[in-house]
């Protein structure tokens, strides 16, 4: 395992007091390993889970020769010479799928198909229904409307016997599901979930439904960090909110380092800040060598604290609600994902034109909030959702991408373009 030292001496133009954005992710993807514990699970069980092992098809897929459209199936040939128009004899019942029949065609025959019914023998090509017309049993198309082969699956189109079907690392969405059931899968190895604790810190704290008092705030760190999470798909240890006393912050790290696999706080992690949190953080992580705070280039977000609590890493995030939200999308969820054994892929950013000036010093990676749109002309077009302070949740809310301006870049005019990370329905 390496040191939080020997991670950092690796990296170019490593200052945890002016540290880049891509310098902190890259830092942090070397910090955590995958797990490696894996299990069997049904696969109606097994959505958002990671595949343990590649999962080679057992079968072909699909498992023969099939009809994609409804119409009569024949033998190809004949349109490479001849008449205009192709006359065909249709003989045979009709072919369903899951019914195969065992009608052999002959030159000049065809037979009625349904889509996904098993291509009768001595034929690779279907004409659809809608092109042919039918007098008695004779069908009727126009030789230019088909070319050899057309309308017809074949056997192993997708997948064939032993080929690699899933990726061991791949996260296993719907269609990954349905793509393995495709194979007669019942079951699939995936890794164990990791535990994740999480707790707010801070005497002004307050749980909702407890009656207001000055000075004080209502905790939502806490449920955007249980909303995020458990979309991650992670196991979760919720220790609620810690006030700022030693003793409660030592119990909440030493309970939550016997249990999980990652740690992650909001609040109390401001570099200079005069707390208790970075001292016992500082204590349960073995000293300065086991935890690092840095002061990150980059808005909102700048301060974060991490490390290890004996093997359990430590994420400190910073306290106002909007920074805990873009320092877990940037550089948290990345670390988690590979925690789970997930590829690393990074967030999509996609150009957008920018319809307005935005205000940027070089220095710094901004993440603005932000509403993308398709304009009139056909571009994706951002706008800004207005008041972009750390505090300012509802400007969260209405958004459904960061702007992502780079760390190099300067300020930006009305149509310029600019990076986006699309929120989906993450948040």
């Amino acid at each position: 395992m390496k040191t939080l030292e020997q991670i950092a001496a690796a990296l170019d133009g490593y200052d945890p007091q002016a540290l880049r954005a891509d310098t902190a992710l890259a830092f942090l993807l070397d910090l955590v390993a995958p797990v490696r514990e894996s299990t069997q699970l049904p696969l109606k069980e097994s959505l958002g889970r990671v595949l343990a092992h590649d999962l080679a098809a057992p079968v072909d897929v699909p498992p023969h020769d099939n009809a994609a459209m409804d119409g009569y199936a024949f033998s190809g040939a004949c349109l490479e010479a001849g008449d205009a128009t192709i006359s065909l004899h249709c003989v045979g019942s009709t072919a369903f799928a899951g019914k195969p029949e065992a009608t052999v065609l002959a030159p000049g025959q065809c037979q009625r198909v349904m889509t996904g019914a098993v291509m009768p023998a001595g034929t690779d090509t279907v004409v659809p229904q809608e092109l042919a017309t039918a007098e008695g049993a004779e069908i009727r198309f126009s030789r230019q409307s088909l070319r050899r082969g057309d309308n017809r699956r074949l056997r192993g189109e997708d997948l064939q016997r032993g080929q690699c079907a899933l990726a061991a690392g791949t996260r296993l969405t719907p269609a990954a599901l349905g793509l393995a059931a495709s194979l007669g899968l019942t079951h699939v190895s995936v890794l164990r979930k990791i535990r994740v604790a999480y707790f707010s810190t801070g005497d002004e704290i307050l749980q909702p439904g407890e009656p207001g008092r000055e000075g004080a705030v209502y905790d939502s760190n806490r449920f955007t960090l249980f909303g995020v999470l458990t979309q991650l798909g992670v196991e979760l240890l919720d220790l609620g909110v810690v006030q700022d006393d030693p003793v409660a912050l030592e119990t909440a790290f030493a309970h939550a380092s016997a249990q999980a696999d990652a740690i992650i706080t909001s609040g109390g992690v401001s570099v200079g800040e005069a707390d208790h949190t970075k001292a016992v953080m500082r204590k349960m992580a073995g000293g300065a060598d086991g935890v690092a705070f840095w002061r990150i280039a980059m808005r909102p977000g700048r301060p974060m604290a991490v490390g290890r609590v004996g093997r359990t890493v430590l994420f400190g995030l910073p306290g106002n609600p909007v920074a805990v939200m873009v320092t877990y999308l940037a550089f948290v969820q990345p670390a988690l994902l590979r925690m789970m054994g997930c590829a690393h892929k990074p967030a999509p950013l996609l150009a957008a034109r920018s319809a307005q000036a935005i205000r940027k010093k070089p220095g710094r990676t901004e993440y603005q909030r932000g509403i993308v749109e398709r304009a009139a002309d056909g571009v994706l077009e951002v706008r800004s959702t207005g008041q972009q302070g750390s505090g300012v949740l509802s400007s969260m809310v209405q958004a459904n991408a960061l702007m992502v301006l780079g760390h190099d870049q300067g300020d930006v005019a009305v149509g310029d373009s600019v990076d986006v990370m699309l929120l989906a329905n993450s948040l």
